[in-house]
Parts: structure tokens; C-alpha cells; sequence
């Protein structure tokens, strides 16, 4: 089960028929059969399924036609099988930023994930395909993704930041501040707005982050993204 969270506006956690709407949701699966399936697993949960599509041109077309709460997307879709659905998924957050995106995968592979957590990591979830069958966690990020929360499935996270979750806690108070803010998607510039802090002030504790979560010298965006992970498995573990 992942904790609950409050970011984003959007429609809340559990239905209450008669009270609350039903969160609307577009799922994005080249294979007929685990698209019924997924279907099948969301409106038996409560979920409204509002589109199906079978490539990710598709799928952006059902997006914008219904303006769903979340789409669940798996990675691989025709024409190419590469990594259409990743691609999809960042049009609609640039597009649709209070929809959530939920991409799931038959294979760990973590560079999709950094591409997702690149823009920040409200309303963004990756699982394995595997997770459909624990139908409980499947439709708990679902909603916990649609609400705007964050769901990195554990073997992506055990994968990418194995050895870094126990430095967050040497990370002073300011140092957390600003990681949430980096979390948020936000820039050094508007960290700083949010903080009442110049973005001089932002750019040394950022880099106190790198150096106390033992973050590699590589591009700088790449950092941004494992720090952010760090930070997203503390609060889901």
C-alpha cells in the first residue's frame, strides 16, 4: 500500500458513490488481452475507463479528447515498439499538466524512469507490468498517480539509488526544503521564489545535495533525477 498524498487538484482517493465522481482514466496497451484485463481490474475497482488505445498516437488523441484524471501507459507500443508510450507520457504532462501518467513496463529499465522524473516527479508513476496481478498496489497507484502523487515500482528504485536513501538523512533542514522543491519540478529560480531564498542560496545547497547523496558528476540534469528518486523512495518506503 503507498501512503497518501495531497498534491494537485484533482478528483480524491476513494469513492464514495453518490458523493465523489469516479477518477477518469485513458489506458494505452498494444496487447488486447492485458488491456481487457487492466480494464476490467480499474472499473471493478470503481474506476471510469473513458479511452482505450492500442499506439501512442491514439492514445494522445484519447487524451485530448477526454481530459482523463490519469492514463496508464505501457512503454513499448507500435509503430516501433521502442519507447513510444515514455514519449506520449511527456506530451501529456507538457500538455495536460493535472493529468497523471502511470507507465508500466515488462522490463526494469531505469533510463525510462529518469526520462519521466526529468520534469519533476508530481503525478508520475512507473511500475512493472508484473504489479497488474496484485490488483490492490495496481489500483492504489492508479489513484495515488491521478491525485498527484508519485509511485516508482521497488525494483526500479532498489536499482537506481541502491546505497543513497540513508545519506537523506544527513541533509539539513534548508537542504530537504530544496529537494522537495526539486521533487516538485520546480526550477533553482523558482525554488528560490518558493524558499524566499536567493538563487545563489539554491544553486550551494543543491550541490550539497549532489555531494551528500554521493550523486556522480554527470550531466546535471541526470543528478536532478537520481536526488529526486532518493527523495520519492524515502516518502513511498
Amino acid at each position: 500500500m503507498y501512503p497518501p498524498v495531497t498534491q494537485f487538484e484533482t478528483r480524491a482517493l476513494r469513492l464514495q458513490p453518490g458523493i465523489e465522481e469516479p477518477l477518469r482514466v485513458v489506458i494505452a496497451e498494444d496487447s488486447v488481452l492485458l488491456r481487457a484485463c487492466a480494464v476490467r481490474l480499474l472499473e471493478e475497482s470503481g474506476f471510469e475507463v473513458v479511452g482505450q488505445a492500442g499506439d501512442a498516437e491514439d492514445l494522445l488523441r484519447k487524451v485530448r479528447a477526454h481530459r482523463p484524471d490519469v492514463a496508464v501507459i505501457d512503454v513499448r507500443m507500435p509503430p516501433e515498439h521502442s519507447d513510444e508510450g515514455v514519449q506520449a507520457a511527456r506530451v501529456i504532462r507538457a500538455e495536460f499538466p493535472h493529468t497523471g501518467v502511470l507507465v508500466l513496463s515488462a522490463h526494469l529499465e531505469e533510463r525510462y524512469a529518469r526520462e519521466l522524473l526529468e520534469d519533476g516527479s508530481a503525478g508520475v508513476g512507473y511500475l512493472l507490468k508484473d504489479r497488474i496481478a496484485e490488483v490492490e498496489r495496481f489500483t492504489d497507484a492508479v489513484a495515488r498517480v491521478a491525485r498527484g502523487g508519485s509511485v516508482l515500482d521497488p525494483e526500479v528504485v532498489a536499482s537506481m539509488i541502491r546505497g543513497r536513501r540513508g545519506a537523506l538523512e544527513s541533509l539539513s533542514k534548508r537542504e530537504r526544503e530544496v529537494l522537495d522543491g526539486m521533487a516538485a519540478g520546480r526550477s533553482n529560480r523558482g525554488i528560490a521564489d518558493t524558499l524566499f531564498i536567493s538563487d545563489r542560496a539554491v544553486e550551494r545547497h543543491v550541490t550539497a545535495i549532489f555531494g551528500k547523496l554521493d550523486l556522480p558528476a554527470s550531466e546535471h540534469a541526470h543528478r536532478r533525477v537520481l536526488a529526486v528518486l532518493a527523495h520519492v523512495a524515502a516518502k513511498t518506503a
